[in-house]
């Protein structure tokens, strides 16, 4: 069964930073390009970053410079290291994974607030 569990999400300030985890079990982890999406409150879902299985990456416009997304194959895991919160970056976070099929995780939500 394929399970991915994102984690690490919250509150935090504007500025402030916050570091995203998903853990993924049941697939070959090291063959599925990786990726962060996120859902802002009544917007449809829109990508954040990815990260290829070759390490390649892609960033939206809107994160570029702030996030980074990097994965460790050798834990299972993707992870969003997010720099100078905005409060439009208030979303629920998914990840994916990708390799014949997606795979979702059940998101996490993360809010910037003063």
């Amino acid at each position: 069964q394929v399970q991915l569990v994102e984690s690490g999400g919250g509150l935090a300030q504007p500025g402030g930073s916050l570091t995203l985890s998903c853990a993924a079990s049941g697939i070959i982890f090291w063959l599925h390009d990786m990726g962060w999406y996120r859902q802002p409150p009544g917007k449809q879902r829109e990508l954040v970053a990815t990260i290829t299985r070759t390490r390649t990456t892609n960033y939206a416009d809107a994160v570029k410079g702030r996030f980074t997304i990097s994965r460790d194959n050798a834990k299972n895991t993707v992870y969003l290291q997010m720099n100078s919160l905005k409060p439009e970056d208030t979303a629920v976070y998914y990840c994916k994974a990708t390799f014949n099929q997606d795979y979702w995780g059940q998101g996490t939500q993360v809010t910037v607030s003063s």
